[in-house]
């Protein structure tokens, strides 16, 4: 049903590109059999993972935390994607590019959401979209949002941006601090800004909304 499991690696070289799936609801444990479920997705690249939620500036919306470890979600799998041939820095340099398409006002259940997002990076650097599973409740609409728990439709999770996001000058140094304990620990999540957006315009507390998809 879903692609092939992630962490597991690929031939060839580059660096990996890897789907993580996280539920949003214990009703995935029934749905997920079925080819359904509620999820919010990262892709993970170079040893950080890249995500896309809702806040109410028109500054990205597209975040980064430690790998399999997004705060307010519970990991589910990982979905190997294949590989790109991008560094460390060239890869960065899309995700803030891309960055600019994804600000946090411009937040959708339907149209727009944390699985598009993921599903846009999937298109670029490998070629192939995500696995539909992954998205498919999108498809359903708001008629499936109706059939959710009321708790879960207007609910969201708030998590500060308590980490000033990298500078260009500290992404070869980020990444290989993540293997430290203490760095670890203290990794939490912060926005990514979008190519060419002055650093101080985004400190502030995104509301990252669950994404009921």
């Amino acid at each position: 049903m879903a692609a092939q499991n992630g962490g597991g690696g690929g031939a060839g070289a580059g660096a990996a590109v890897v789907l993580n799936v996280y539920d949003l609801t214990p009703i995935n444990d029934y749905l997920y059999w079925f080819g359904l479920g509620i999820f919010h997705s990262g892709i993970e690249v170079h040893g950080l993972e890249y995500a896309f939620g809702a806040h109410d500036l028109s500054t990205s919306g597209v975040f980064e935390v430690e790998p399999k470890c997004c705060p307010g979600y519970v990991y589910r799998r990982s979905v190997w994607m294949g590989t790109t041939e991008m560094s460390r820095a060239e890869f960065r340099s899309f995700i803030q590019t891309l960055a600019g398409k994804y600000n946090g006002n411009t937040y959708h259940l339907i149209s727009k959401n944390c699985n598009h997002f993921t599903d846009d990076v999937c298109k670029n650097i490998t070629k192939k979209p995500a696995p539909g599973w992954v998205n498919r409740l999108a498809r359903v609409g708001y008629f499936f949002n109706r059939l959710l728990p009321k708790s879960i439709q207007v609910s969201t999770v708030t998590h500060g941006a308590t980490h000033p996001a990298f500078s260009d000058d500290d992404v070869d140094s980020s990444g290989s601090s993540l293997n430290g304990d203490s760095d670890m620990d203290d990794l939490d999540q912060h926005l990514l800004p979008a190519a060419g957006t002055d650093l101080q315009s985004i400190v502030v507390s995104p509301k990252l909304s669950k994404d009921l998809v």
